[in-house]
Formats: structure tokens, sequence, C-alpha cells
């Protein structure tokens, strides 16, 4: 509060004993808003994408129409209305806008496929979408704060209890977050989720509006522009330091999200976990800020101190995520309960983040005690300071995830931050020094006064001595970490400290024996390569290896893309869905007669700087002028494309990782036949390892519902299931004729025999394929032979997107072998698939009897 001498409200002890009724109000608000803000976002990436641009645009939209709410709302709404019928009356259009959302999607969906562009117009169409979906619904949630202030006056208590109402919003969303995160939406689905929420607004919109009805409310006296003319001398400055705060807030949410996400795993749970607990910190800052600002007679000091602490805070987190978390003893593996892997996460979570979230939350009330008059119109107190908040919070996620990150990293991202913090404290230090100075020559100058202006004048030379020594100290986040994820510890004592050039990698057993050659953050994903003493390159991505050249994985990559290349009857377009090492889109080089080959990868830098560092292994796949490379979200090019292909392949990032099931849903798989050309055929990728049965069953079944004659082909590790490819050919053009959706085994030896095709063969012979028999000899199941084995599978749809749930559940078990087994347990040689001549057909069925009948 600034230092006026305010008191209480005639009307305010009158309605006290409804104060605590509107805390659990704001709690049940702020659930519902939390999982609204899951369920919305989880809707509009199927519908504009997934990449950074497009996260960028939803986020945008969200936080924006929170922004302009609090904003518009006591310029709108006429305070002569009573509080809290107004605040029902919000949610109740929250809740129904919700319901309409959830089944309105359908139709944006088809709205924006069809009129959606490319570059800027594409950017356009997805910020129009999100705002169709989403303005009216968070210009609502926004007005909800400032809405319920006008039940309070610009005294101590009043603005303690906004903070408290504040923080209870932040509680419930907490709340929310767990329950959509761990509950709605793993056992259940995007609908329930939505009525959960739809029904906590409508019971706290009816609860409000009794409330009403029972409590009397005297509009203020004076008029708006009265109100307006009444404001605190330096709220300017507070709102720009409250602004600064978001923006350090959300840009620590982003960065510390993305680097705990590479510790704990990329999970929806991993997700879950890390907004819980920066969302509890906030709740707590709040509450604490709540009592400083009722209690203290300068505000502002506090406020200019949290901002002091926060750069100490940010520089606590940098430390530990760099230097000490990486390496703390945890083997996720050494659990088979997700359940205790989930405490170790949350343990780590709150040890980092807590600290400076805490901060965070407790500089909005303290901005708001600091900005506010005697006689002020709190709604817009509290909006003006909500929207500079909000404001900062915008530009400090859209400008860290989308810019400084990719162009400066992590840790000068970091050290800004520090610098901004430090810029916060020496504001407001400064307009405490300048209000002491002027009281000691105005002879107002009281001792208090004099031990707070030597102390603010002391401070602002300490600042920028300690801000810069912060900065120096923040470490840069090791590549260890980028490459390995939760096995950082594992592997450490075998990793090089920083980053050498390839040829300077040495030969030999010496120790370290594995070096890192490149090491980026990316505006997607954080990726690196790494060469082995031994010769073994690998690319890491989302914390562990997506491709390398090891023997087992070449051979999984070279299946992904000869399968479909041998089998379709002359292919001539191909889609690659994920670059990686560019070994599989690199299969197609070697066909004559394929004359384009499209490669879609979320990330730019993968394409750009990784695929060419397996340019031996992906025959310089992406300098061939048949090659074209899409940056882009594989489902969000897929879906607004025209155009067709005899081949898709789709090798995307792990299933466990938060918004690969979208990937994955049995609405891709059909947008993905309904691309292809007649007889055409899509191969997927399937990790065995870390995954259970159930989730390997998800995987299969909802594939196999779109691919009713699909295949699996297993890539097996000394009879251990390792990956697999799935295999799914679209309706041939002729489907009476001979052989339709059947393999000869003999003409996809005499394909490998061609002349034209001789350096297939011995891509081939090169991961240990001598022949078309022993490639069709990885043959492990069919759709038709797996109905009972997939007895009660969860299809992953778009409304469920239960697969990450699945898998993000067990990602640390490794149970390959188990999931194998009970596919080729009902193994039998498939007549109706492979047929030839009879040496050909026979040899194959020795073969595949002595591999699949002895697991």
């Amino acid at each position: 509060m600034t230092e006026y001498n305010l008191s209480l409200s005639n009307s305010l002890p009158a309605s006290r004993r409804f104060l605590a009724v509107l805390l659990v109000l704001f709690v049940g608000s702020g659930c519902s808003a939390l999982i609204y803000e899951i369920v919305w976002f989880q809707l509009l990436q199927l519908v504009i994408g997934s990449s950074a641009v497009s996260l960028g645009v939803l986020l945008g939209t969200f936080m924006g129409g929170m922004c302009l709410g609090s904003l518009a709302f006591p310029r709108i709404i006429s305070p002569r209305r009573h509080p809290l019928r107004v605040y029902a009356l919000m949610e109740l259009g929250v809740g129904i806008i919700g319901i309409a959302v959830l089944y309105g999607m359908p139709y944006v969906d088809q709205l924006y496929a069809t009129h959606v562009g490319h570059g800027l117009a594409s950017i356009i169409m997805r910020g129009a979408v999100c705002a169709m979906c989403l303005l009216l619904p968070t210009l609502l949630m926004g007005a909800t704060l400032p809405a319920i202030a006008r039940w309070v006056e610009a005294t101590p208590q009043g603005i303690s209890w906004l903070g408290f109402f504040y923080g209870g919003n932040i509680a419930g969303a907490t709340f929310g977050c767990l329950l959509a995160g761990f509950y709605l939406l793993r056992v259940h689905d995007m609908v329930i989720a939505t009525y959960v929420a739809a029904t906590l607004n409508f019971t706290v919109a009816v609860i409000g509006l009794l409330l009403a009805s029972r409590t009397s409310y005297q509009a203020p006296q004076v008029s708006p522009t009265q109100q307006l003319a009444v404001r605190a001398p330096g709220a300017g400055m507070v709102y720009l330091v409250i602004g600064l705060s978001g923006l350090c807030a959300l840009a620590a949410e982003v960065i510390w999200t993305r680097i705990l996400s590479l510790l704990l795993g990329g999970t929806v749970y991993t997700f879950s976990i890390i907004l819980a607990v920066f969302l509890v910190g906030l709740g707590i800052g709040s509450s604490i800020g709540s009592v400083i600002s009722r209690q203290s007679p300068r505000p502002r000091a506090a406020l200019g101190g949290c901002q002091l602490l926060l750069m100490g805070a940010i520089a606590w987190a940098a430390y530990m995520l760099a230097e000490s978390l990486p390496y703390w003893p945890v083997n996720p593996t050494l659990s088979t309960s997700p359940w205790l892997n989930f405490q170790l996460d949350l343990m780590r979570c709150v040890w980092a983040v807590l600290p400076g979230a805490i901060l965070w939350g407790a500089s909005f009330p303290l901005a708001m005690a600091s900005a506010a008059s005697k006689g002020q119109d709190m709604g817009r107190l509290v909006g003006s300071v909500y929207a500079a908040n909000t404001v900062g919070a915008i530009i400090g996620s859209l400008a860290f995830s989308m810019v400084l990150i990719p162009w400066l990293g992590t840790r000068v991202s970091q050290q800004l931050m520090i610098g901004l913090s430090a810029a916060s404290a020496l504001l407001i230090l400064g307009s405490l020094v300048r209000a002491w100075w002027t009281g000691r020559f105005s002879g107002s100058k009281t001792s208090r006064w004099g031990i707070a202006g030597c102390s603010a004048l002391a401070g602002l030379a300490i600042v920028p001595v300690l801000a810069a020594l912060l900065i120096w100290s923040v470490p840069s986040v090791p590549w260890g970490l980028i490459a390995y994820g939760r096995y950082t510890a594992t592997w450490a004592d075998r990793l090089s400290p920083g980053i050498t050039e390839e040829e300077d990698v040495p030969s030999g057993d010496s120790r370290p024996d594995i070096f890192c050659t490149y090491a980026r953050e990316g505006i997607n994903v954080s990726i690196a390569v790494t060469e082995s003493t031994k010769g073994v390159r690998s690319f890491h991505g989302a914390g562990k290896v997506q491709a390398s050249n090891d023997p087992q994985d070449m051979r999984l990559q070279r299946m992904l893309g000869h399968l479909a290349g041998l089998t379709c009857e002359n292919p001539q377009s191909v889609l690659v869905v994920a670059c990686g090492a560019g070994v599989t889109a690199g299969t197609f080089v070697l066909y004559p007669s394929i004359q384009r080959i499209v490669i879609c990868d979320i990330e730019p830098l993968v394409p750009k700087y990784v695929a060419p560092k397996f340019s031996k292994e992906n025959y310089g796949v992406v300098n061939d002028p048949r090659t074209e490379v899409i940056c882009d979200d594989g489902r969000h090019f897929i879906r607004t494309t025209s155009e067709k292909f005899d081949i898709i392949t789709s090798d995307p990032i792990d299933p466990w990782v938060k918004g690969c099931a979208a990937l994955n849903t049995q609405e891709y798989y059909r947008m993905c036949k309904a691309h292809l050309k007649p007889g055409g055929i899509m191969t997927l990728w399937m990790p065995l390892y870390e995954s259970n049965p159930e989730t390997a069953k998800s995987f299969i079944a909802t594939f196999f519902k779109v691919f009713p004659n699909g295949i699996i082909w297993s890539n097996d590790v000394d009879g251990e299931g390792y990956d697999a490819v799935l295999f799914g050919q679209a309706e041939p053009a002729n489907p009476s004729s001979p052989g339709s959706g059947r393999i000869n085994v003999d003409q996809l030896q005499r394909r490998l025999d061609s002349t034209g095709n001789g350096s297939v063969a011995q891509s081939l012979e090169d991961v240990g394929f001598h022949s078309a028999i022993d490639l069709l000899a990885t043959y492990a199941g069919q759709a038709s032979r797996l109905q009972e084995w997939m007895r009660n599978a969860q299809i992953n749809t778009d409304r469920n997107l239960r697969l990450q749930y699945l898998a993000g559940m067990w990602l640390n078990c490794y149970l390959g072998r188990e999931i194998l087994n009970g596919i080729v347990q009902y193994y039998e040689f498939p007549d109706d698939l492979f047929f030839g001549s009879d040496e050909s057909v026979r040899t194959l069925r020795e073969l595949l009897n002595k591999t699949r009948q002895t697991k």
C-alpha cells in the first residue's frame, strides 16, 4: 500500500462473513480454468499443429484474452452492478462456452483445413482460429478478479483479501492441473474433463447468484472519471515492475520446463508436475504477499525485495538444473512403480523451481498494494495490475521460447532474466530513494524514512554488483543432459566434458569414450550428435537416442524404407514424417522410379545440421534434387496438403513424449490413408522398449483399426523385442486383380536382383538382409491373427490421446521380450499373405517357423 492511512470501508464488515466463501469459489474457478486450458490446448494443437509457431499463437491468444478481459471489464461494466452477480454470470458464460468449444471444434477444423495458407497467411489463420475458440472465454476468465475486486475497497484488508483470492485461484488451478493430468485425461477423455470443468463453473455461478441475492451492495458515490483520477504517485513504475516480473516468470517457466522435461522425461505427467509446482509456488507467494501487504506500511520496499531475491532464485535454479540435479544418483529403471518416480520428479522440481515461483507469486499482491490509493476503483486497479503482469508474461513466453532460446540458448536467457530482475529492483529502490530524498529536503523526513532511504541508497550500489556476479555464475546446460536426459547420471563417467569436432574424436578404449560433436537448443527440441570411440554416431532428441548408425538401429531404419519401397508397385512419391538421421528417407534415393521425396520435420535443425552428419548412411538425401524439406508438424502438414503419395513413412519421436500421441491417433492414420494413392503403403516405427503390453496393444490396435490388413515386422535383438515396423496398405486400384494386398516373394527378389536396384540390394546387405526372404522373415503377425491379443486394447483417438498417458506412465519399463512373446504366441505362417514359387515360400516358412516358434 502506498503511504496513505486508509480506513476500512463501512460495507466491508457486513460482508466479511462471505469472504471465505468467495475464496472457495475462486478455488473452484481456478480449477475449472486449468482443466479448460489443458483441454483447449490439446484440441487446438490437433487443428493448428504443435510447432513452436502454433504453440506461440495459441498461448498468446489465451493469455491475451485474459489480459483484455482484465482491462476491458472495469471500462465496460458499470461499478453500480453487484460484483457477485457479475462474477457469477461470467462463470456461467465460461461454462457454456467451454462446452460449445468442445462440440464446435470439428467444424473449426474443417474451416481451417479448407482455408489455411502458407507463411504469414498461415500464422494469421492460426491466430484467427485460436481467437474464434478462445477469445470470448478467456475475456471472461480475465475479468473475474477485477469483477470481485469491487466487492472490497482500497484498504490494507481489502488488498489482502484480493491477494488471498488470487492465491485461492492459483490453488484451484494447481488441483485442476493435477486432476486433469493424472485422472480425468488419463482415465477418461477430453469430453469428461470438459463436463467436470463446466460443472464447476455452473456450481460457482449458482452459489455466486445466491450470495448476491443475500447481500447488499452500495455502489461508489463518485463518477468513474473521478475514480480514474485517483491514482497513487509512482503507480506507472509499479505497473512496469510487475510487467517485468510477469515477463521473467513466464520466461522461467518456459526455460525450466524445457530443461526439466529432459531430466525427467517429457511426458504429460512431467509437464503436469512442473506446472503444479510452479503454481503451488505462486499460490504460497501470493498468500505471503497478501499478509505483508496488510501489515507493512511500505509494500513497495517489499516488492523491491522480491525482485532482489529473484536474482538469487533464478541463479539457484540455473545451477541446480545444470550442475546438481542431472547428477543426483537416480536411476528410474530401478523401480517399476511410476508413482515412486513421480515422487522423485516432484522433489526435484520443488528443489529447483519453488523459490522463484514463491517470489513471483508474492509480487502480485504487493504490486496491487503499491499501486492502490484511497477512493480508487478496485476493478480498475486490479485490472491494470493484472493486465501489466499478463502483457509481460505474453512477451516473456513468446520472446524466450521462439527467439531467445533458439538464438542464444538457455544460459544467456537465464542471465537476461537476472538482469531484468535487477532492473526491476533498481526501479523500486530508486523510487524509495527519490521519496526519501524529497522528504528530507521538504522537512518531513522521519527516522524510519531515514533508515529506509539509506538502505535503499545502499541497495542501489549493491544490486548491479550482485547482479553481475550472479549473471557470471549461470552455467550452461550440459550436453550430456541434452543427449541422455534422465540417464545423465548413469552415463556421466563416459561423457567428455565439452563439445569437439568429429575429426578430433579419438579412437580406442580410452575414457571418456563418448564425445559430443554437435549440441544445440532448437526452437522445438534440444538436440545433440555424439560419436563413440567405437565409431557409433548417434542423434539425440528429447533426452534420448533417436537414431544412430548402430547396426540394430540401421536395420530398423532401412526396414522402414525398404519394406515399403519394395512392396509398393512402381513408387514415385514419398512422404517421410520425421527426418532423424535421414536413413529411412535415404533408402528412397536408391529407387530410380521415385521422383519426389518430401521430408517433414518439426525441428529445422535436424535436416539442416543433423542429417548431413549421417550423409554416408542416408546417401546424402537432404541434398538430393528430388528432396524437399518441410519444417512443420507432420500431422499439420498432412492435414493441410492436397498432395497424395505412394509411400508414407512415419518415424516420430517416442510415444511417451507429450504431443506425440497426436501422430498416432486413429484420425491421424485416416488422414495418412486418405493421402495415399491407390495401393499406396504406410510404414510406422513402433518401439517395444520403454513400454509395457497395454501401451503396445493400444499402439497396434489403433493402427489396425484403420489398416485392417496391417502387418507387424519385428526388429529383434537376440530374440528380445526391440522395436518394430507397422505396415498398412491402402485399397489397390483394382482389388480383384491377382495378388492384390499380398506379397510376391519372388517378385521382391527380382526387384533386388535387377540392375537398377543393385544399390537397394547392397543397402539391405549392409544391415544383414541377404535376400528378400531375409527381409520378409522379420514378419511377426498381422491384424487378422491378433484380434484375441488386442481385445480390450484402448484405441488412441483425438478425443482421448490415450497413448501418451499409457506410454508416459510406463516409459521406465523394459518389457520388450514380454510384448514380442505376446504377439508371436499367435504366430502361424500366413499363407494368405505370402505367395510365389514353392521353393521360395517353403524357405520363408522354414525360416519363420525357426525364429517365431522358438520365442
